[in-house]
């Protein structure tokens, strides 16, 4: 930890940064100078105190500092620039510019910057996600996240307060306490009590002047040496140092015209470079990013557990068994596993109970919970978000979609999904979780079939990093079995990514299906072949990815069908229609799936109800062959 600091040029580094603000958001028309500048400051002593650097900003070791306000990119990239992380004309001249590093709000990309954010009332979460990795590793660091007083009405802050204490967690969170947000004065947008609220959560609290380089080094100094998590509440002023854009929300996200710059940089006592950083930005070329790979743990894709025919079981029950053999045979890997309140439907209570890997419960709080499983996932971790599907999926899609942008390798796995879900009734049955997860460019969505296919699913996931999604589904289901009655997914399978699975062989159709919805689709089939009509079966698993080439094997057919228990518009069924078209098959398609909100009941009956049953989509699959 740097000890001695120079105030006197910090003071002098402010001023130039406060131009290289103004400087970047008239040179691209558009950014948010006003809270950069309130900002700022924080940001110097931050770089200053903290241990991370252009040298080390890479090593696990290092200290993480969180922007949560991401809208202030241009005071932290002033920052990090003027630190040596990077060069500061291009940074100036390229910032929004399409093509560069430098985006309108932070991003990993960027050396320096831990977490995308923009999306406010995250950054707390994901400081909470960094400390928790430190301390699950035994890493000696400090974790520091800077946050706006607008964003504190969040819910989501409220949360990770919580959770933070809960788990003492080593954390410093300064507040830019400016006392505006868009709309004008936080206390009439939206009454809030940020030091109250702070101290009744268990955090110690330290109020000082945002602008004073001594008052925030003193509660830096304070807020490490505490046993609790700090709150700094820093006030400050929007638009400091230029007296026309002090203390007005206009200059929120509003850039100086040219006409303001020259007379804010004269005020500033600064030279205005406007035309050389124009230049530079008309001379641009979009160059390819230097990406940084998240570090992932070395973990074997080793062992099985395979479950027999002779009874029912629930995929769930088979993720819970999978990880749990899954840490046992990897006992030099650090996994984490993060539950919200709902261990005992999700199958995570032995890894609880047996204190294998970390545990951690959250509580009823979804949304922050996603954003921590997601900064662990980033630290050398095995992380695991089991929930159900309207929680870990359709809740918190955001804080998903922040996880993926973030590159994260997060293990999402939700156990209710689908008309499967019976008595819990419509608002439990998630029946969107392929279509919204789809959105996600980085997550591969897996859904297995049976307690088998699920036990190497996990396995397969966990031995790899990315972001990977895996429904499973709630009640009991058949192993799935070959025509000749033994197991399909035996101790011989292993899974592998893309590939779809014939399950039954057939000239006159094909019936594709996905999850639970297997076992239906081999019954339909036997009693179609009872009446003469030969249907093959195939499952596809990795619905994200259906492989090229796939349908031209069920070319032959005149129809084919597909059968899932998800929203029929968005989900395997237009996957399938997509895929026609683009690879110009000439094939009729007809859909099975849900095509309306469920109720409440046995799930069997629930199905009937839509005509997803065996017996009404056999009379239907019998009236379109005719």
């Amino acid at each position: 930890m740097k000890q001695n600091f120079d105030i006197e040029k910090l003071k002098e580094l402010s001023r130039i940064c406060k131009g290289d603000i103004l400087h970047m958001t008239t040179v691209a028309q558009s950014g948010h100078p006003g809270g950069s500048m309130s900002s700022l400051d924080v940001y110097l002593s931050l770089y200053e105190f903290a241990n991370i650097s252009p040298h080390n900003y890479k090593s696990e070791e290092r200290d993480r500092i969180v922007i949560s306000h991401g809208h202030t990119a241009p005071g932290i990239y002033s920052v990090l620039a003027r630190n040596g992380f990077f060069d500061i004309e291009k940074t100036i001249a390229y910032f929004r510019k399409a093509g560069s590093i430098f985006e309108g709000h932070v991003e990993p990309d960027v050396p320096g910057i831990e977490w995308a954010t923009g999306n406010l009332g995250q950054g707390l979460s994901a400081a909470c996600g960094f400390a928790l990795a430190s301390q699950q590793k035994n890493i000696d660091n400090n974790v520091f996240v800077v946050m706006g007083d607008g964003e504190q009405q969040k819910g989501q802050n409220s949360e990770a307060r919580r959770f933070a204490v809960k788990y003492n967690l080593n954390i410093t969170a300064i507040v830019d306490y400016n006392k505006l947000q868009i709309s004008g004065c936080t206390a009439d947008v939206m009454n809030q009590n940020i030091k109250e609220n702070y101290k009744s959560d268990g955090w110690d609290v330290i109020e000082i002047e945002g602008h004073d380089f001594k008052q925030i080094f003193s509660a830096l100094e304070k807020s490490i040496d505490n046993s609790k998590p700090t709150m700094i509440l820093a006030k400050t002023v929007m638009g400091k140092a230029v007296s026309f854009m002090e203390n007005d929300e206009t200059y929120h996200g509003k850039p100086l015209t040219e006409e303001q710059l020259e007379n804010a940089l004269q005020e500033l006592k600064l030279k205005n470079n406007l035309e050389h950083y124009k230049k530079l930005r008309r001379e641009f070329r979009p160059y390819k990013k230097d990406e940084q790979t998240p570090l992932y743990p070395k973990v074997k894709n080793k062992g099985s557990i395979v479950y027999e025919k002779d009874k029912k079981v629930a995929n769930r029950d088979a993720f819970g068994a999978a990880i749990e053999d899954v840490i046992k045979l990897n006992k030099g890997a650090e996994f984490a596993i993060f539950d919200c309140d709902l261990a005992g439907s999700v199958r995570t209570t032995k890894i609880e109970e047996k204190t294998l890997g970390k545990f951690y419960e959250s509580g009823i709080q979804e949304h922050s919970t996603a954003v921590i499983a997601g900064a662990v996932s980033k630290e050398n971790i095995v992380a695991f978000f089991a929930d159900f599907g309207v929680f870990g999926v359709d809740e918190t899609y955001n804080q998903q979609r922040l996880n993926d942008i973030n590159k994260t390798n997060l293990k999402l796995v939700t156990t209710h999904v689908g008309l499967n879900v019976g008595e819990d009734g419509k608002t439990h049955q998630c029946i969107d979780y392929i279509g919204v997860m789809r959105n996600l460019f980085g997550f591969k969505i897996i859904i297995p079939a049976d307690a088998n296919q699920t036990d190497r699913v996990i396995r397969y996931i966990t031995s790899r990093p990315g972001n990977f999604y895996v429904p499973t589904g709630r009640s009991k289901t058949e192993i799935i079995t070959d025509t000749a009655g033994n197991v399909f997914y035996d101790e011989d399978y292993e899974f592998e990514y893309g590939k779809p699975d014939q399950i039954r062989y057939g000239n006159n159709t094909a019936i594709i299906a996905t999850g639970v919805m297997l076992e239906k689709a081999t019954k339909v089939s036997e009693l179609l072949q009872k009446q003469n009509i030969n249907a093959s079966v195939w499952n596809v698993s990795s619905v994200s990815d259906v492989p090229k080439n796939f349908l031209q094997k069920l070319a032959k057919y005149d129809v084919i069908f597909t059968y899932e228990d998800h929203n029929i518009h968005t989900g395997l069924g237009n996957i399938v229609e997509s895929r026609l078209v683009e690879e110009k098959i000439d094939l009729r398609l007809k859909k099975f799936g849900v095509n309306r909100y469920g109720v409440s009941g046995n799930n069997e009956e629930v199905y009937k109800l839509q005509n997803l049953d065996a017996i009404s989509v056999v009379e239907t699959i019998k009236s379109i062959l005719k």
